[in-house]
């Protein structure tokens, strides 16, 4: 997420709750990103990536649960009942992935749209109470749909964004499993780019704006 928080929240009608958002270069599951989700949908929220759903007694869940197949939703537990109640935006101008070159060396790269402009992940989001602090931790995971041509070069799986006219229905109450069925396809591939970024994304540890630079390398 590397846009200003003006420019967030002009773009999705919404407000973040203070001052002090800040640009992401290299968010991570287990960190917070942004979300909006559909029980306050005019409220920028950051919640914890990696769904730890509410009835789960061990917290270490959500490693396992930052991404959700969209052929699937129905038939789990852990997504049929959020899928009808606690659906989100996740929102961002960017995303990575990885393809190991012939040297074995994971290469990240990162992927966005040829306008450079936000967009939003169909995501379901959850809150679990900890036993031990009393403390509600709210959680979300990126549903994700095959990839469409240009992704597939890199992963046979990309997260499901929305076209801007379906982002308001995705988080609807409303909306019916025909509608999602037709909102979760592949983002048209002629509208997205990808470029290599450094290595040092790798490391979570880092987080600044030359993460994003296209660098050039043997490929593949």
């Amino acid at each position: 997420m590397t846009q200003t928080e003006a420019e967030i929240e002009e773009r999705f009608g919404a407000k973040f709750y203070s001052n002090d958002l800040i640009k992401r270069y290299n968010v991570a599951p287990g960190q917070l990103a942004l979300v909006l989700p559909a029980d306050s949908p005019t409220e920028l929220k950051l919640y914890k990536w990696g769904l730890i759903p509410s009835w789960s007694k061990d917290p270490a869940m959500g490693h396992k649960m930052i991404n959700a197949r969209s052929e699937t939703l129905h038939e789990k537990p852990s997504f049929k009942n959020l899928l009808k109640h606690k659906r989100c935006l996740v929102l961002a101008d960017g995303f990575y992935e990885w393809r190991t070159l012939s040297n074995r060396k994971k290469q990240p790269f990162r992927i966005k749209l040829k306008d450079d402009s936000l967009f939003a992940m169909a995501g379901l989001w959850d809150e679990w109470i900890d036993p031990t602090a009393g403390e509600t931790v709210r959680t979300f995971t990126i549903i994700t749909v095959p990839a469409n041509p240009l992704v597939q070069e890199l992963h046979d799986r990309m997260p499901a964004i929305l076209n801007p006219e379906d982002e308001k229905k995705w988080i609807q109450h409303q909306i019916d499993y025909t509608e999602i069925t037709e909102i979760l396809t592949p983002f048209p591939e002629n509208k997205m780019v990808y470029h290599e970024v450094t290595d040092k994304l790798n490391n979570t540890a880092n987080d600044s704006g030359d993460l994003i630079n296209p660098i050039q390398t043997t490929l593949f």
